[in-house]
């Protein structure tokens, strides 16, 4: 069983898979920044200062100053504004995800193309069967 999962481990298609799960949390740091340090504020500005990140509405009827002080004081919240950045990161790495699949689509066609471009190698045409059967019909002959 052992010697079963070291195969399985060991096919390409699972280190690949790994490596682009690595990558990929990687990747949702980066989104996650880019939406709460570039794009938030952007909207911000559009929008007359509303922060998504800060939108949430307390459940329990009270009022708090910040969404932390309420998840600090154990209230039930309705984090709307986490929802919304939480959208605007998954259509960001979609696209991104959109892009390289088209991108490496691209270069397979591309490759597809080159190798039907290139001519196959001419191999020499050998004897046909009548030319064979000739050459038998000449050796009985004689």
């Amino acid at each position: 069983m052992l010697q079963e999962f070291r195969n399985f481990i060991a096919k390409g298609n699972v280190m690949d898979m790994a490596v682009g799960i690595i990558v990929g949390a990687a990747f949702t740091a980066i989104v996650t920044s880019l939406v709460g340090d570039i794009i938030n504020p952007i909207i911000a500005l559009f929008t007359g200062g509303i922060d998504f990140s800060g939108w949430f509405y307390p459940l329990d009827g009270n009022d708090y100053a910040s969404i932390t002080v309420a998840e600090e004081a154990g209230a039930p919240i309705f984090a709307i504004g986490r929802f919304v950045m939480a959208v605007i990161n998954f259509l960001i790495i979609a696209f991104v995800v959109f892009m390289l699949v088209k991108m490496v689509n691209r270069l397979k066609e591309a490759a597809v193309r080159e190798e039907k471009d290139v001519p196959a190698e001419e191999v020499p045409a050998g004897p046909t069967e009548l030319d064979v059967l000739l050459e038998i019909r000449d050796a009985l002959k004689r």
